[in-house]
């Protein structure tokens, strides 16, 4: 059986397959994938792969899938594109477009950070970075994927007015992210008062992962707009 691999110029950080397939996860990974992901090289402009769209949003890191899909069934007018370098949330990402029918959403298994910089400036409604790996320990921060010139990337893809929102249930993450996120000169926080980042924003949906409670935090949910500089 045929395995895609994410193709990356960087190292990733952490496991890339977990638990062998079911028949029918490496049946979609062998047949459907293909058709769902887009190539190696080039510009990955959302309004070429999802042409006739109102709006596009990119997921990064979309894990089991149940946000990225459950969003998706949500807005059939909105084109979703996801990026995860783990096969088993492809896998299930994959499941869920088969049984929802969505013929707004598109998958790739690869590190996000190279398929960002390939994308246009303002190309994206929304973004989303949910829960992503924190790396707690001190000495393996520069793996978190946020980073200065990260943030700085996913400022430039989101349209004017287009909104970013990186959620975390560990302290340390939300403490490295959010000064990060903050130097960005366009992007604007907009947390007004305590709730608007302690409480879940009435769009969220909340994932099987976060429902574990692994983290040493409640959830925080640090929404951004961009702005012009």
């Amino acid at each position: 059986m045929s395995e895609e691999k994410p193709a990356s110029s960087r190292r990733l950080y952490g496991r890339a397959k977990g638990h062998a397939l079911s028949a029918r996860q490496q049946h979609l990974v062998d047949t459907m994938l293909p058709g769902l992901s887009w190539a190696d090289e080039g510009a990955v402009d959302p309004q070429t792969l999802l042409p006739g769209f109102a709006s596009h949003v990119l997921e990064i890191g979309f894990g089991a899938s149940e946000h990225l899909i459950g969003q998706a069934a949500r807005a059939s007018d909105t084109g979703f594109i996801g990026i995860e370098p783990f096969l088993n949330g492809v896998a299930k990402a994959l499941t869920g477009i088969e049984e929802q029918g969505l013929a707004n959403v598109r998958v790739k298994r690869a590190d996000a950070r190279d398929e960002i910089e390939r994308m246009p400036d303002a190309s994206f409604d929304r973004v989303f970075l949910l829960f992503p790996d924190p790396w707690p320990k001190k000495r393996h921060a520069f793996r978190r994927f946020v980073q200065a010139d990260t943030a700085a990337q996913l400022s430039r893809i989101l349209k004017p007015g287009g909104r970013l929102r990186v959620a975390t249930d560990v302290r340390v993450y939300a403490d490295w992210a959010l000064p990060l996120l903050l130097e960005v000169p366009e992007l604007q926080w907009t947390a007004a008062r305590a709730d608007d980042w302690r409480v879940a924003p009435s769009d969220h949906i909340t994932t099987r992962y976060q429902s574990k409670h692994l983290g040493d935090i409640d959830p925080v949910f640090m929404d951004f707009e961009r702005h012009a500089a």
